[in-house]
């Protein structure tokens, strides 16, 4: 897979743009994972979620993969929406 399979039709700016930036981290291990979750939940996510989203996007990548993997706790990467995309499934079992 190499990129997004949502279209952002329908989707407001921010939403767009938050699409696009999980999409586009810097190291494809986080662009699989913020990507495909934002793919599947990005149209369904609370003004709070995605406040919650724009931090963790500011976390670096080697930082937030470390958390999501478990390596590592981060005081800043925390919440109920951490704890979704830590236990998002990342493959469709095409991979």
């Amino acid at each position: 897979m190499t990129g997004t399979t949502r279209s952002s039709d329908g989707l407001d700016d921010r939403r767009k743009r938050l699409l696009f930036r999980c999409w586009h981290r810097g190291t494809r291990e986080m662009d699989l994972i913020l990507g495909r979750f934002a793919d599947a939940e990005i149209g369904n996510l609370s003004d709070a979620e995605l406040d919650e989203l724009e931090r963790l996007l500011e976390v670096n990548d080697p930082d937030l993969y470390a958390a999501i993997s478990g390596d590592k706790v981060l005081p800043a990467v925390t919440g109920a929406l951490f704890a979704r995309i830590k236990a998002f499934p990342i493959t469709d079992g095409n991979l």
